[in-house]
């Protein structure tokens, strides 16, 4: 049986399985409604989302799920450009881009919906759980959502940083490892300082703070989530698992690039976004190798290259998509997200049914030498 845990009573979910708020796409309502209904916590990625977007979804979800889900943002980080350096990567890209798209502009600010309006439609809407990645939100919002008894979810991917979402009384946190795909949550010190495994950071974080931890990076199977449990955490979040669900809303050849992988093929970069990211490695990002110090800041780069991405889509040329995939990528199975989850759960109480017979059978060698 799988261990009762604080995450599991506090997010009203059967399983202590939440699908990871993957944005641009690939969490699509009915994503996120399976996986609610399959007994997990389904999470909407909204972070790239206008407030009107989030309201829709949100409808969407709830029209075909009764069950908790979560809907995740991104707090607003500081970026700037010069004209220079928009040109500079103008030119890189119609260059090194040139065989899906040559028409590429440069972007003017805002570069993404504001965090206001995105937030205003998740306190309006009531959402059951909200969770947050690259910082933590102002006061006013966590007040006003816990008026709402939405239950909320920080990110940390260091110690200080988990430290810090206690004090601001957040519910629980996820502890990303380095192994985990899509953006780093680093918001305390620089990315690079902050690649942590699992194994040695969960039980950091663990060891530090009260909340329940729910560990995230690299978990693709069972033995993940029962490591991962062994170490202290009491939910694991999963995102890469999620991605070649039938109901995903992934490009068909992403998922097929994800089924036919035999190992980690994966490698973390700033070539898309200007943040520090985990992706199955392709043209794109060897070819932006040479120009490092040419990427502008999140989300301007995250902008600009968006045109590119687009037409890759359009066109199923996956040398141009970001990619997103954690370490363990080849372990995806391409079933429907309640497949998934109910072939988890089998799974799981197996290793715990032979961990207890195996137990059992350690003390009956005991006694037997004694």
């Amino acid at each position: 049986m799988w261990p009762n845990t604080r995450i599991t009573k506090m997010l009203k979910i059967k399983y202590p399985i939440i699908q990871a708020p993957m944005a641009g796409g690939i969490t699509s309502p009915e994503l996120v409604a399976a996986v609610s209904n399959a007994g997990g916590l389904g999470s909407l990625g909204a972070g790239y989302m206008r407030a009107e977007e989030i309201r829709l979804a949100i409808l969407r979800i709830r029209a075909l799920t009764k069950k908790p889900f979560a809907v995740n943002l991104f707090v607003p980080t500081k970026s700037r450009a010069t004209q220079k350096q928009m040109d500079n990567m103008v030119k890189i890209l119609k260059t090194t881009c040139k065989s899906v798209c040559s028409d590429i502009h440069p972007v003017t600010s805002p570069y993404c919906p504001t965090f206001d309006s995105q937030m205003t439609v998740l306190i309006e809407e009531k959402i059951p759980v909200f969770s947050f990645t690259f910082g933590v939100p102002e006061i006013k919002w966590l007040k006003k959502l816990r008026h709402n008894k939405t239950k909320i979810i920080g990110t940390a991917t260091s110690v200080a940083e988990a430290e810090m979402l206690e004090i601001f009384g957040i519910d629980c946190m996820v502890a990303q490892g380095f192994e985990a795909g899509d953006h780093r949550g680093t918001f305390i010190g620089e990315c690079d300082d902050s690649l942590i495994g699992n194994f040695a950071l969960i039980p950091q974080i663990v060891d530090n703070v009260k909340m329940p931890v729910i560990a995230s990076g690299g978990i693709m199977d069972a033995r993940g989530i029962v490591a991962a449990m062994m170490l202290g955490a009491e939910a694991v979040q999963m995102g890469t698992a999620f991605i070649s669900c039938s109901e995903s809303g992934a490009h068909p050849d992403y998922k097929k690039m994800l089924l036919k992988s035999k190992e980690d093929n994966t490698v973390l970069t700033r070539s898309f976004s200007g943040k520090l990211a985990r992706g199955i490695k392709n043209k794109f990002i060897q070819s932006m190798v040479p120009y490092q110090d040419c990427i502008m800041d999140y989300p301007i780069q995250h902008v600009l290259t968006q045109q590119i991405r687009k037409e890759a889509y359009k066109k199923g040329q996956v040398d141009y998509m970001s990619l997103w995939a954690g370490q363990a990528a080849y372990l995806s199975s391409g079933v429907s997200a309640n497949e998934l989850i109910q072939s988890l759960d089998g799974d799981v109480k197996n290793i715990f049914h032979k961990g207890k017979a195996l137990l059992m059978c350690q003390k009956n060698n005991i006694r037997t030498k004694s």
